[in-house]
């Protein structure tokens, strides 16, 4: 799969350089993958724009939504998330929430409880 078909789009996606996000959207600019970022102030981190709504996204298609905002502010986003038909989930570390998993996949949508850091260090994203 080349990295347009693997648009990744960072949820909860930071500026901060210690923030776990911030280390994702690096990695996987590294690895070619294209991104789009959402968080929780605009920014601008390796040339990506970090968006703070979704209506603020480009129509690229979404492949993968990697997490790393909390259970409590997921709900939020519960319409958003499902709506994207993403192919997967990515519950980083922190992230869990067995409701959103379950309205995910009875949506046909793959999830994951793993670390995108992980998976890119070790070629398994």
């Amino acid at each position: 799969m080349d990295s347009k078909q693997r648009h990744t789009l960072i949820l909860g996606a930071s500026p901060n350089p210690e923030r776990y996000s911030f280390i994702a959207l690096q990695m996987l600019k590294q690895a070619g993958i294209s991104i789009s970022a959402i968080g929780a102030r605009p920014a601008i981190v390796e040339d990506i724009q970090i968006h703070t709504g979704w209506d603020q996204l480009s129509d690229d298609r979404i492949d993968t939504i990697t997490l790393y905002i909390g259970a409590d502010r997921q709900k939020d986003q519960y319409h958003n998330i499902l709506s994207a038909k993403p192919r997967r989930i990515i519950f980083n570390p922190g992230t869990e929430n067995a409701e959103l998993e379950q309205l995910a996949q009875s949506a046909g949508i793959e999830t994951l409880q793993s670390c995108t850091l992980v998976m890119l260090r070790t070629n398994l994203y």
